[in-house]
């Protein structure tokens, strides 16, 4: 097959999670198909999109001049979008050039289809295109506005969270209505679409994890160390930690009071970062080049989200390397995990403060825990399975067009 993939966000560092899926999926198809590689994202330094090359047949990435996130720059830049069909969220991306070019790409080459990763990339495709399209979902984006609405407590930002939800949902409505097929992460977001576009042309497909590059070692430290691993400038991420530390950390010192708390993960803000470096016992480590060694050191892995949609790519990661999970019924929402089997769920702060305190006064249960969590996601997980699905789904399409 021929394969267009476009991309918004760009795909490389392997930062954030949806990064993560879309290029171990894409690595496995680009061994037995010509993948020409479409993208557009914020201009940043020691940009190594150009490496791609090595992956792909072909690789086309455009940096964009956009706003860092809570800037002057970026406040005004949506003021001046607030009448666009568009969200902020997807409509800082649409630059003319990204439309220009891809095209162009469009014109100089026939292709079997065309895959949409991510909603923001469909605003730029041209729908009308003689090639079937594939949109693939990592998540309910208007989900996450809707529950970012719900608990956001500053009212401009209420207002906001309101106006994104919106928009993003109408404009979610539209795109899966114009695909050819829509590709989900997990059953919770099929059932979510199914509501309101035809369920025969949506198929679920399981997260993946690199079960050879996540595997267990033994700690090198014997201390109560919680860790968390995500990217903070995603919303849910921050919500989730501030709320961790503000409703259940100090209920977890009081049973273990030498417990320390590590934050890892690219771009926390500045309100975060001055939260962790006042309080005693916990770190915000920014941008690392490689989790693993803070995931081995932990004695427990907390995922307290409220926020979010889709899978959750650090719990395979953290279960790959046999590690004890809490997580609220959110973080680990569209998982196939069991409670008290492979992960621990709890949604109130007494309970998930309860549930730390126990796996971290037992290690040998906390110890059979993350054993048989590893053991699930080696046996069924693994990204060549994954990806094999995802070929076989583009194959039906490409066929059936």
């Amino acid at each position: 097959m021929k394969i267009l993939w476009a991309k918004a966000g760009g795909l490389v560092p392997l930062d954030t999670g949806g990064k993560i899926r879309s290029y171990h999926i894409l690595k496995e198809l680009a061994r037995q198909h010509e993948v020409t590689f479409f993208t557009f994202y914020a201009a940043h330094p020691d940009d190594i999109h150009a490496e791609l090359d090595q992956i792909f047949a072909r690789v086309v990435s455009l940096p964009l001049d956009i706003p860092k996130p809570g800037s002057t720059a970026d406040y005004l830049n949506y003021g001046r979008g607030l009448f666009s069909r568009f969200p902020y969220a997807m409509a800082k991306f649409y630059h003319s050039s990204v439309k220009r070019r891809l095209r162009e790409v469009l014109a100089k080459a026939a292709f079997d289809v065309i895959v949409v990763d991510f909603l923001v990339a469909a605003g730029v495709v041209p729908w009308n295109f003689p090639c079937p399209k594939v949109l693939f979902t990592h998540n309910v984006e208007a989900m996450i506005w809707q529950r970012r609405y719900q608990v956001a407590r500053n009212p401009l930002l209420k207002l906001v969270s309101w106006r994104e939800y919106r928009s993003m949902e109408n404009c979610e409505r539209r795109y899966l209505q114009l695909a050819d097929r829509v590709l989900t992460v997990s059953e919770v977001d099929r059932n979510a679409f199914a509501q309101f576009i035809d369920p025969n042309k949506i198929e679920a497909i399981p997260t993946g994890v690199d079960v050879d590059y996540f595997r267990p070692e033994a700690p090198t430290k014997n201390v109560n160390t919680l860790v968390f691993t995500g990217s903070m400038d995603w919303m849910p991420n921050e919500d989730g930690i501030l709320w961790f530390m503000d409703k259940i950390l100090p209920a977890i010192r009081q049973e273990v009071a030498d417990v320390t708390l590590e934050i890892v993960g690219r771009r926390p803000s500045l309100a975060l970062e001055a939260r962790a470096a006042a309080e005693e016992g916990v770190v915000a480590t920014g941008r690392v080049d490689d989790i693993r060694p803070f995931v081995r050191d932990a004695s427990v892995y907390v995922v307290p989200l409220r926020v979010g949609g889709g899978t959750r790519l650090k719990i395979f990661e953290a279960m790959a390397m046999a590690k004890a999970v809490v997580s609220t019924t959110i973080g680990a929402e569209g998982l196939p995990v069991a409670h008290n089997q492979n992960i621990i769920i709890a949604d109130e702060p007494e309970e998930f403060a309860r549930q730390v305190v126990r796996l971290l006064n037992a290690p040998a249960e906390r110890s059979a825990l993350g054993q048989s969590a590893r053991e699930l996601v080696e046996s069924k997980y693994s990204w060549p399975a994954v990806a094999a699905q995802f070929e076989g789904i583009l194959k039906n399409v490409s066929g059936a067009h």
